[in-house]
């Protein structure tokens, strides 16, 4: 039998924050999901704290693999994955005990692709910032109009979100592997190519602050990924003719090399200019006033 949700958890050293994770997906209002871990190569208890909970939860599925990045492990999920809609959680974050039926509910509702909740950041300090709200129970079908709701690409969150399986098979949609902000692409064409959204104002998405993950430590290459990431948002928007705000676009990009190598990069957008060393590591960055 298929399930109406296969929720998809990339884990790598999950460590004490996975058994939060597990412990909301387990004891979800809605029964029928299956629950995906892909073990990315994890070094600590990961493994033993997945197996203890699959021997309790036959809808936990493990799935194992080395060490090659969310990506990748988000792709096997959904090569593994059986349900009506796809859902994804990170092993450090959670959600709320209804989460996937007022999701799965919505979307049924009202025959969408799409459906999406707000997200609330929890930080080790206790403090509490919502990321994205979301006002009212209502669909969108115009790509901008579903950028604009779901603030992307400043805010282009995988995770708060179900997407119907059959469609992203349909367009063959899959995570980049072996790079970080592997989320931005996938999330930009999902909401090109899956024609309806609906938003969902009574479940959220709760979004661990955790300044060691791989994301917000911002080194080199977590660098030039975000910068190739954000280029590929904005081909990809021109060629689809999706007309978002001035301010997601490089406005220019200037190159100083010495001896045929880039030693200086300088990327101007409507209100800021950002300096790279040797095109990769920041530098300084400053405001352009209008």
């Amino acid at each position: 039998m298929h399930s109406k949700v296969s929720v998809i958890v990339p884990v790598y050293n999950g460590g004490a924050l996975l058994s939060r994770c597990l412990d909301s997906l387990t004891n979800q209002t809605l029964k029928n999901i299956e629950i995906i871990c892909v073990n990315d190569g994890s070094t600590d208890n990961s493994r033993e704290i997945l197996e203890r909970y699959a021997t309790k939860d036959s809808r936990i599925k493990i799935l194992h693999q080395e060490n090659l990045g969310q990506g990748t492990a988000r792709n096997v999920g959904m090569d593994a994955a059986n349900g009506e809609y796809l859902g994804f959680v990170d092993a450090d974050d959670w959600i709320e005990l209804d989460y996937f039926e007022k999701l799965y509910r919505a979307a049924r509702k009202h025959n969408v692709e799409i459906a999406c909740c707000g997200i609330i950041r929890k930080y080790p300090s206790f403090r509490t910032k919502k990321k994205l709200t979301l006002a009212e129970e209502r669909v969108y079908s115009l790509t901008l109009e579903k950028y604009q709701i779901t603030e992307t690409p400043r805010k282009c969150y995988v995770y708060n979100k179900i997407y119907k399986r059959s469609e992203i098979e349909k367009h063959q949609l899959r995570f980049p592997e072996g790079v970080f902000f592997e989320d931005i692409p996938f999330t930009i064409r999902a909401l090109y190519y899956l024609k309806t959204l609906v938003t969902v104002p009574d479940t959220v998405y709760f979004y661990w602050v955790n300044h060691k993950s791989t994301t917000r430590d911002m080194g080199d290459k977590k660098q030039h990924d975000l910068l190739a990431a954000r280029k590929d948002f904005i081909k990809f928007s021109r060629r689809h003719h999706i007309n978002c705000e001035e301010n997601h676009y490089i406005k220019k990009k200037i190159t100083y090399k010495f001896l045929g190598m880039p030693l200086l990069k300088i990327y101007q957008w409507k209100t800021i200019e950002k300096y790279y060393l040797f095109a990769l590591i920041p530098i300084f960055e400053k405001r352009i006033s209008l």
